[in-house]
């Protein structure tokens, strides 16, 4: 069972997601003044997962043109909104072992840059990034009703269903029950001493 930080963070994504669809390649492409386009918002939330899933607490750089093209502050630009979606879900789907083994003490270690410590703990840096996408949730919505689009999405989604609030007892009390079943599967019945034989 994967820390309830993390469960929130693939709620949002899939969240995320759900805005996108129904959103056209031509769609993607708008701008609206001074607002990024869709396509753009994909291309940057891409490059913060990549940022703070792959290369600060790994080293790993997927997609070098994302961390340099889609930076907070970046210039705008307007990408193929079906290459930034593919790449995002590569990054993400490169991520879901790292999520997965993250554990409350891994969430409390500084999440380094450049190799020197930054005071911004692996769990405060899943926070922000969960709270960015809600912005940026938002934001796309805003876009596509400025387009004339009907029937959008409603928020927030099945959250009681799909990621309910667990306390952390909870949740250690399954990793638990988890690494009980395991070991049971993996472990042999002993044989039983045969009855002394009588002389």
């Amino acid at each position: 069972m994967a820390h309830p930080v993390v469960e929130q963070l693939r709620f949002t994504r899939g969240e995320w997601l759900r805005g996108l669809r129904g959103v056209s390649e031509a769609d993607g492409a708008r701008h609206f003044g001074q607002m990024n386009s869709i396509s753009w918002i994909v291309g940057h939330l891409t490059w913060q997962e990549q940022r703070y899933l792959l290369h600060r607490p790994q080293g790993i750089m997927l997609r070098p043109d994302i961390q340099a093209e889609f930076v907070s502050g970046g210039p705008m630009s307007t990408p193929s909104l079906r290459d930034m979606l593919a790449a995002w879900r590569k990054v993400t789907a490169t991520t879901e072992d790292f999520l997965d083994r993250l554990t409350t003490q891994a969430l409390l270690v500084d999440l380094p840059l450049d190799g020197k410590r930054t005071g911004q703990s692996q769990g405060s840096a899943i926070r922000r990034m969960t709270y960015h996408y809600w912005y940026h949730i938002g934001e796309i919505q805003a876009i596509r009703q400025m387009l004339g689009q009907q029937k959008l999405p409603i928020y927030v989604g099945a959250i009681e269903v799909k990621a309910p609030y667990r306390s952390e007892a909870t949740r250690v009390a399954a990793r638990r029950a988890a690494r009980t079943r395991r070991r049971g599967r993996g472990a042999t019945t002993p044989r039983s001493r045969a009855a002394p034989r009588k002389l």
